[in-house]
């Protein structure tokens, strides 16, 4: 027990002394991590408000399947639900449709209205939710083969255009991401290489005296995770300042926007799963950094 304390006080001392003797390259190491986090952070967050908005679409969005006159819609119910993609499907007569057209019209003498008409000009409906958005024309264009089916009605482009924009910023992104991982892991390498030099007498000593590699640079790999960690903080705290902002500016604004909008919160597990993923992210990129550093110094 007393060795492990006292190889743990070592490490965590020379991990300290390595952090004292950055100076501002400290700084520059984490910055550049924690705006590589916080960019990272904003496009994870937004691909998965995109999807939950999709998913909302999906929800939302039914498939409706107008029948031929005099097709009932509970002899097609069981044969549409054994589809692949259909989710549920739920048949609504056209003596249900029309009373809820009625109403909807405030005409408050049904049977008037029916007989100005001639009759209920209406027909049976079939409404037919999708298992996935992704489904929906697929589902749609069955439908429309489907003997007894007079007309098929969805909204798709809404859908199209949601997973176009998300499909795009993610390829954007992507390619701002990487290049920001390379310059961390560049800022990261060169700063813990300069700490390695000012201390190079002190490891030639320990090289002396019989230190292994492995335990001579091990604080200078700690400093690289510390970097990520820190970073990873300071991110997580921007990300976090940033959507109370939002949500602040959000609840100002008319119930109908804050009722499109409600759709794009993410979930309490997705928010610790985002700060689980951010530190990770950040202390592998501080790893891969020191690493580097060492290895080639290491090598010569």
């Amino acid at each position: 027990m007393l060795q492990i304390f006292t190889k743990t006080n070592y490490l965590l001392r020379e991990t300290f002394l390595g952090l004292r003797r950055g100076g501002w390259m400290n700084w520059a190491a984490i910055s550049t991590i924690a705006v590589l986090l916080f960019l990272f952070g904003i496009s994870l967050q937004a691909s998965w408000q995109f999807e939950s908005l999709l998913n909302q679409f999906g929800n939302q969005l039914e498939v409706s399947a107008y029948l031929d006159t005099g097709i009932q819609a509970a002899d097609l119910k069981p044969s549409i639900a054994a589809m692949p993609e259909v989710a549920a499907v739920e048949a609504v007569s056209k003596e249900v449709a029309w009373t809820a057209l009625i109403k909807e019209l405030g005409i408050s003498e049904i049977n008037g209205a029916t007989k100005q008409l001639e009759g209920n000009p209406l027909v049976d409906e079939l409404k037919v939710k999708a298992k996935s958005p992704a489904g929906v024309p697929i589902l749609a264009a069955k439908l429309s083969q489907v003997a007894g089916v007079d007309e098929v009605i969805f909204v798709d482009e809404a859908v199209k255009r949601v997973a176009q924009l998300n499909q795009g910023l993610n390829w954007i992104s992507s390619v701002v991401i990487t290049l920001l991982t390379l310059t961390a892991i560049a800022v990261i390498t060169t700063t813990i290489r300069l700490i390695v030099m000012a201390r190079r007498r002190e490891i030639e000593v320990m090289q002396l005296v019989g230190a292994t590699t492995s335990w001579i640079y091990l604080p200078f790999i700690l400093q690289g995770v510390t970097f990520g960690v820190v970073g990873a903080a300071i991110s997580w705290s921007l990300l976090t300042a940033l959507q109370q902002f939002l949500n602040h500016l959000l609840a100002q604004q008319p119930e109908f926007v804050q009722f499109l909008t409600h759709g794009l919160q993410i979930s309490p597990f997705q928010t610790v799963f985002l700060a689980v993923i951010l530190l990770g992210l950040g202390s592998s990129v501080g790893v891969m950094g020191s690493l580097f550093a060492v290895r080639k110094i290491a090598m010569r």
